[in-house]
């Protein structure tokens, strides 16, 4: 699945994003609105890696993400 799918369809990947990434918040979900570079800098803002983890990490979930 490609960015643009789960941008469209962010309210159903938000519980994949949820599992994935437990320690960010429902309100940090909303926020986020399926735009990729946001979820990257919230990443790596919570929980304190490199961009590039992130950036990584963000790239697997769009491709093992199953809506």
């Amino acid at each position: 699945m490609n960015w643009d799918q789960i941008e469209g369809k962010w309210k159903q990947v938000k519980g994949q994003a949820k599992q994935k990434w437990g320690d960010l918040t429902d309100d940090e979900l909303d926020s986020i609105d399926g735009k990729r570079d946001v979820l990257v800098g919230k990443i790596q803002e919570r929980y304190g890696i490199a961009r590039e983890k992130a950036e990584e990490q963000v790239q697997s979930f769009e491709k093992s993400c199953t809506c």
